[in-house]
């Protein structure tokens, strides 16, 4: 059975790392990337630890196995990971509704992803709305970017209802800074 929760021990962590590594844009062919999507930040195990310690993230999970993780990954958290410290550098200096996007409360979609063979089931829209129900009395909005490479992820959270604030180029990629406003 199918169920959103949040993160609660190491092995579960273990198998969000397994999912993101699994999925990631390096370890995937052209044709699978174009048509399934791809996660672009490889994220340690350390990594995810010391994100789950300041902030739980929500998976979705069919029984004992994790099938689908967003990452909640609050500003703070930039003081241990270094590309969210220069994407909340950049998001910082945007503007939405003549704001300086600082000036609210709002935390990072670190990643999100789904294991292959549970694509197309309405998990994305489960992980989503339970974030919504867990934070939206916490925050104003999530915000996060998408590599407009990614068809298949700008699609589904348009769909989730993410507006696109901003594109920009990088190193890397090119890049939709797409936000999702709860007030």
């Amino acid at each position: 059975m199918l169920f959103a929760t949040t993160v609660t021990n190491p092995e579960e962590l273990q198998q969000v790392y397994n999912l993101s590594f699994q999925n990631l844009r390096t370890n995937l062919k052209k044709e699978e990337i174009a048509k399934e999507g791809f996660t672009s930040w490889d994220y340690s195990p350390e990594l995810l630890q010391q994100l789950h310690s300041l902030q739980p993230s929500v998976i979705v999970k069919d029984d004992e196995k994790v099938v689908a993780y967003a990452l909640v990954a609050l500003k703070e958290s930039s003081a241990f990971h270094p590309d969210l410290e220069k994407m909340i550098q950049h998001l910082d200096k945007l503007f939405y509704k003549e704001k300086l996007l600082r000036a609210y409360n709002y935390y990072v979609m670190g990643q999100i992803c789904i294991d292959k063979n549970y694509r197309g089931k309405g998990l994305f829209d489960m992980l989503y709305r339970h974030h919504k129900k867990l934070y939206r009395h916490q925050f104003d909005f999530v915000v996060t970017e998408i590599s407009t490479a990614n068809t298949r992820s700008a699609h589904a959270h348009e769909k989730a209802g993410f507006k696109t604030i901003y594109t920009y180029h990088d190193a890397m990629d090119e890049w939709n800074v797409v936000l999702w406003d709860w007030k």
